[in-house]
């Protein structure tokens, strides 16, 4: 009993360690299949759902959690929990076939002001190839893609590497857990045009114009006596030039 006593202590001190560390790791490794998805992530968070059956019938079940954090630049993170037994099994039959691994996320707004006001407006579905997926050693890359306003639009998903060569691959040690990339798109604004130096610009000109009244008269107005006096030479070498006809009559 007095080991015990000594000892109590030191135990306590390791299981809140080992407790933090278990918190810390929960962003973006897999976690077991019987264990709960934590949805308060000190923000708000996204289901993320999967499907992957051999007749090609999407039936979609959790796979994890996009959990947002506030105040932060990416902060995005994904806690997921382990394939099972029969999910590895149930994929890598998938995969035999060529069939599709589907994932899909309700469509929401990202934005935490909103939240209060939030309700899915469907989901958005994307898929790749199982065989892709399992020759990856489930390692994956997922993009949201958001409009202006916030919500979610678009979902894509590509595994590293991207293509299926039969590969052998071990349940037990390949396909247990996820290696995701998760991120998130907004669009980028456009720059707006400078209408307001090209405006003051143009009242410049017609300002300097309006002092210099010179450059407003037309090409007429300007050299009208050099057109006045080439006209009036035109008429007098004219009139200088004796016909040949009346040259014969006065002879």
């Amino acid at each position: 009993m007095a080991t015990l006593r000594v000892l109590s202590p030191f135990l306590f001190v390791l299981s809140t360690v080992t407790l933090l560390w278990t918190q810390s790791g929960e962003c973006n490794n897999g976690r077991r299949s019987g264990d709960a998805v934590d949805t308060d992530f000190s923000g708000f968070s996204v289901p993320l759902e999967h499907s992957f059956e051999v007749d090609d019938v999407p039936k979609f079940r959790l796979r994890g959690a996009l959990q947002f954090r506030d105040g932060r630049e990416n902060g995005v993170y994904l806690s997921q929990n382990q394939l099972s037994e029969k999910d590895r099994s149930a994929l890598k039959d998938v995969a035999a076939v060529d069939g599709l691994y589907r994932i899909r996320v309700p469509r929401v707004s990202l934005q935490v002001d909103r939240q209060t006001e939030r309700q899915s407006e469907g989901y958005l579905t994307t898929f790749v190839r199982a065989c892709s997926l399992v020759e990856s050693h489930l390692s994956d890359v997922i993009t949201l893609h958001t409009d202006v306003s916030g919500y979610i639009i678009g979902i894509s998903i590509v595994t590293v590497p991207g293509s299926c060569h039969g590969i052998e691959v071990e349940d037990e040690v390949d396909l247990e857990v996820f290696n995701t990339t998760i991120s998130v798109v907004a669009p980028v604004t456009a720059p707006a045009p400078e209408t307001a130096p090209y405006i003051e610009r143009m009242e410049q000109e017609m300002e300097k114009k309006g002092k210099n009244p010179q450059e407003q008269k037309s090409f007429f107005a300007k050299y009208w006596y050099l057109i006045l006096g080439g006209a009036v030479f035109l008429m007098a070498t004219s009139s200088a030039q004796t016909p040949p006809g009346g040259a014969r009559e006065q002879s």
